[in-house]
C-alpha cells in the first residue's frame, strides 16, 4: 500500500525576473477592468475562429472530399497493463506511464505521484453515447493507481478532463490537490471538489506533503515531500459548451520535485498555417519559413527550463490549415522541445481518439522525420512508447 500524505499549497505569484513583462498580455477585461476572458497573444496563433465557424469549416471539407476520415478499422497500436513502483521510496529515477492521449501518470523520486489530464472514459465528450470513442481502451482504471497526490489540468476540453473521472480520483484520493487554469476552479468546486489551485501563467504553487503517519508506518515512504508547479504559456482554447468559448485559461505546465522536473506542453499549438498550403507541402519549408511562431516556449525553457522529461503533443493536427494554430505536429513538437530546454521528451495527444485526419499511425513517423531533419537521434531522445508502458529518465 502507498504511504498517504496531506498537502498544503502556497501560491507564488510572479515575481521580477521569473516572466515576462508582458506576462498578462493573455488577458481580456471589460471596462472595469476585471479579466472576463482569455486570448492567444501572439501572431503564431493566426485567426481566432468561433467554434461555429471552425464546424462549418470541417462539414464543408468534408462535403468537398479536402478532408477525410482516418481508417481504424486495422489499428495496430499496442497496450498494455500498467505496473507502477511498490512505494514512494523505490527508486531514485523519474518514471513516466502514458495512461493513453495526454494522460501521463509520473513517479517522482522524491515521493510525489503526478497525474496529468486524466481522462478514462470510452468518449470525450459532453454525454456517453455520442462523440468521438476510444479506438484503444484505457490501460487501467482510476482505482489502479497507487496514489495521486496532484492533479495537474491543461485546460477544459472533454479530451483533456472528465468530470466523472476526476470525480472518481477525488473519491479514491481525497487528499490530492488539482492545479489548473484561472476561472477554472468554480467549475471543480461545484463538482464537489474542493482541494483546487487555480493559477495565472508564469505563476508558481509550493506543494507540501505531510504523511499521515496514522494511516501507514512511516517507513514506507520518506518524510516531508517538496513540489513546486508553475503555470505556464501555451497556445490554444478552451470551453465546455457554445456559450464558454475563452472563459478559462489554457496552459502547459512544469512539475518539480526532488531535484527533477517535468515539463507538460498538454494541447497547444506553435504557428499557424495559410489555407493556402495543403497538407502535402512541407510548411517548414523554404516558403513557410516568414511565419511567426511562439515566444512563449523559448521563455519558458529560458526562465523555467531545463527539464528532466516534456510531455509534449504530437498528434491531432490534420488538416493543418485548420488546426495548426490550437494542436502541434511533430515538427512543431520537436521546435517545442528545443525551445522549453528538454532533455528527454514523450510523445502524447495520439493514439486514443479519433478528433482529425491524419492516419493513427502517423504522428510516430513523422517524429522521427522531424528529428532526422534537425540533427537529432530518432530514438532515445524524444520518443513514444505502447500505451500503458513505463519509461525512466
Amino acid at each position: 500500500m502507498a504511504a498517504l500524505y496531506t498537502g498544503t499549497v502556497s501560491r507564488k505569484p510572479a515575481t521580477s525576473g521569473s516572466a515576462p513583462e508582458d506576462a498578462t498580455s493573455h488577458h481580456v477585461k471589460n471596462h472595469h477592468g476585471e479579466v472576463v476572458k482569455f486570448k492567444n497573444p501572439h501572431p503564431s496563433a493566426g485567426e481566432t475562429l468561433s467554434t461555429f465557424q471552425i464546424m462549418r469549416k470541417m462539414i464543408w471539407a468534408r462535403i468537398t472530399g479536402k478532408i477525410s476520415a482516418p481508417d481504424i478499422s486495422n489499428v495496430d497500436l499496442p497496450v498494455i497493463s500498467p505496473t507502477f513502483l511498490p512505494s514512494r521510496s523505490s527508486s531514485p529515477r523519474l518514471r513516466a506511464t502514458w495512461l493513453g492521449h495526454a494522460c501521463y501518470y509520473v513517479e517522482f523520486p522524491s515521493g510525489l505521484r503526478v497525474l496529468f489530464d486524466p481522462v478514462f472514459e470510452d468518449r470525450c465528450s459532453p454525454v456517453s453515447w455520442l462523440g468521438p470513442k476510444r479506438y484503444t481502451p484505457p490501460p487501467c482504471n482510476p482505482a489502479d493507481l497507487p496514489a495521486v497526490d496532484a492533479v495537474v489540468i491543461s485546460h477544459s476540453h472533454y479530451d483533456h478532463l472528465s468530470h466523472a473521472t476526476v470525480s472518481e480520483i477525488a473519491r479514491r484520493h481525497p487528499e490530492a490537490q488539482f492545479f489548473v487554469g484561472l476561472g477554472l476552479a468554480k467549475w471543480f468546486t461545484d463538482s464537489g471538489i474542493s482541494k483546487v489551485t487555480e493559477l495565472d501563467w508564469w505563476e508558481d504553487a509550493e506543494l507540501t506533503l505531510q504523511p499521515l503517519a496514522s494511516k501507514v508506518s512511516s517507513s514506507s515512504g520518506p518524510g516531508q515531500i517538496e513540489a513546486r508547479i508553475s503555470c505556464l504559456p501555451c497556445q490554444h482554447s478552451s470551453g465546455r459548451t457554445g456559450r464558454d468559448k475563452d472563459h478559462t485559461l489554457w496552459a502547459s505546465w512544469g512539475v518539480s520535485s526532488g531535484g527533477k522536473s517535468v515539463y507538460f506542453g498538454g494541447d497547444t499549438g506553435y504557428r499557424a498555417v495559410s489555407e493556402v498550403l495543403d497538407d502535402e507541402v512541407d510548411d517548414y519549408g523554404v516558403d513557410s519559413e516568414h511565419l511567426p511562431r511562439n515566444p512563449g516556449f523559448a521563455e519558458i525553457g529560458k526562465l523555467r527550463g531545463p527539464f528532466d522529461l516534456g510531455l509534449l503533443p504530437i498528434g491531432a493536427y490534420k488538416p493543418r490549415w485548420m488546426w495548426s494554430a490550437l494542436h502541434a505536429n511533430p515538427y512543431d513538437a520537436v521546435e517545442i522541445f528545443r525551445d522549453t530546454r528538454c532533455k528527454r521528451a514523450m510523445g502524447i495527444h495520439w493514439g486514443t481518439w479519433v478528433l482529425t485526419n491524419e492516419e493513427i499511425a502517423e504522428p510516430p513517423v513523422l517524429l522521427k522525420e522531424a528529428l532526422k531533419r534537425k540533427g537529432m537521434p530518432e530514438t532515445g531522445v524524444f520518443d513514444v512508447c505502447a500505451v500503458g508502458e513505463s519509461r525512466e529518465f
